[in-house]
């Protein structure tokens, strides 16, 4: 399992002029959030953080406003389904899922034994959460959470997050004031928040802390225990999917207001192989509601108690059904079956890379290979859609890629 970066940025040894080795410049100070920072130290005494600690681990914070635009940007409620899905459950993740079942089954036995939650529920959503340990976000935390907690909506929410991880800080679960992760506050192996982390996080491996950044097994251990105690039944199933009947409409339906398999059979649900709902341990009497992201011409899911314990971990439809469908492919069970409504369908994180290739082949500057469609790449992908008569919306799907394979050879980019 990779280390994590480290947050620490290392200086420039430059030889040569002592211009070269003079320390950059102190950053202007910002009144207004010093201002803020004062009022958070008093606040941070009520709740137990020392005046010396909070000077301690702020020393040297400056805001980050970049964070305040992603307050109303989450991937999970901005991106299509099919794209989002695509990157999520793809080949690659599903290899290195079944690699990490193998590799920490011991582990994942005694959490399983002791939480009641299957392995390969807990390893979709670490996959999921930070790709099995590969990324755990770059932003220091300190940085992002003052910010919000300062300015923008949310800033009581954000403020309680702050002292959540001032608070283990302080506490020793965590030992680097310069820890990064997520724009939100969201890190370690399976992204908890600070607050979730101070609520929910166990010392699986004995060592006498909560260490979710370091130790995998405290991870995955605390992962169980927070789904655990979201109301997870263990041994039952998250969901499956489902045939609708011609005309169903799925207006009104959700996960929230259930039926018993009995009534959703006499409603013309079949599974989507076409046998019957109630099967094994599933008896007819069995809740479930009824999940169809992309409407009735899309696929379809029954999800059951499990998949409402999925969901609290990140409130998205596309979230829960991310970790709910790579777990059911760690499993061996195959992909969705039903195709989603699109002529345009998402790519897998390897079909990304062989995009960026053959836009670079093209001549666009779009920086590293590496499946992350930003700025860069959406920018050359509108101008290849442009030359090729498609619709000019920066999206990395299927109609591009398989363009671009078609008449994607050595150019300038610019269609010429």
């Amino acid at each position: 399992m990779p280390l994590p970066r480290t947050p620490f940025l290392i200086p420039f040894l430059v030889a040569g002029t002592a211009a070269a080795q003079a320390p950059d410049p102190a950053p202007t100070p910002d009144p207004a959030f010093q201002q803020c920072l004062s009022t958070l130290r008093g606040e941070a005494a009520a709740k137990g953080i020392g005046r010396a600690g909070f000077d301690r681990f702020m020393a040297g914070v400056t805001p980050d406003r970049s964070v305040l635009e992603l307050l109303d940007a989450q991937p999970e409620f901005t991106t299509p389904i099919w794209d989002y899905l695509a990157g999520l459950v793809d080949e690659e993740r599903v290899a290195d899922g079944r690699a990490m079942l193998a590799e920490h089954r011991e582990v994942l036995d005694r959490v399983a034994a002791r939480y009641g939650v299957d392995p390969a529920t807990v390893v979709a959503v670490w996959g999921v959460e930070s790709n099995y340990g590969r990324v755990f976000g770059s932003r220091p935390l300190l940085q992002s959470l003052s910010t919000l907690a300062c300015e923008g909506r949310r800033q009581s929410f954000f403020r309680g997050e702050l002292f959540a991880t001032l608070g283990l800080l302080q506490a020793g679960d965590l030992r680097d004031p310069g820890i990064t992760g997520s724009w939100a506050g969201a890190f370690g192996h399976t992204q908890f928040m600070p607050s979730t982390y101070t609520r929910i996080a166990v010392d699986f491996d004995g060592d006498g802390r909560r260490d979710l950044v370091g130790s995998v097994a405290d991870a995955l251990a605390s992962t169980a225990n927070y789904l655990e105690t979201s109301g997870w039944r263990s041994g039952e199933p998250w969901g499956f999917e489902v045939r609708l009947p011609d005309g169903f409409s799925t207006t009104g339906y959700g996960r929230k207001p259930k039926s018993s398999l009995a009534t959703w059979a006499q409603r013309g649900l079949t599974r989507v192989d076409g046998s019957a709902l109630a099967q094994g341990a599933l008896g007819a009497d069995a809740q479930a509601g009824l999940v169809a992201p992309a409407g009735p011409d899309g696929p379809a899911f029954l999800v059951f108690r499990n998949y409402d314990a999925i969901y609290s971990y990140n409130a998205a439809e596309s979230y829960a059904l991310a970790i709910a469908l790579l777990s059911d492919r760690l499993r061996g069970a195959p992909g969705i079956a039903t195709p989603w409504p699109t002529d345009d369908p998402g790519i897998s994180r390897a079909e990304r890379r062989e995009l960026q290739h053959l836009l670079l082949a093209r001549g666009h500057d779009i920086g590293e290979v590496d499946g992350m469609i930003g700025t860069k790449t959406r920018r050359a992908i509108a101008e290849e859609q442009k030359r090729l008569g498609f619709e000019e919306n920066g999206r990395a799907g299927r109609k591009i890629l398989e363009g671009l394979r078609r008449g994607g050879g050595a150019g300038t980019g610019d269609g010429e």
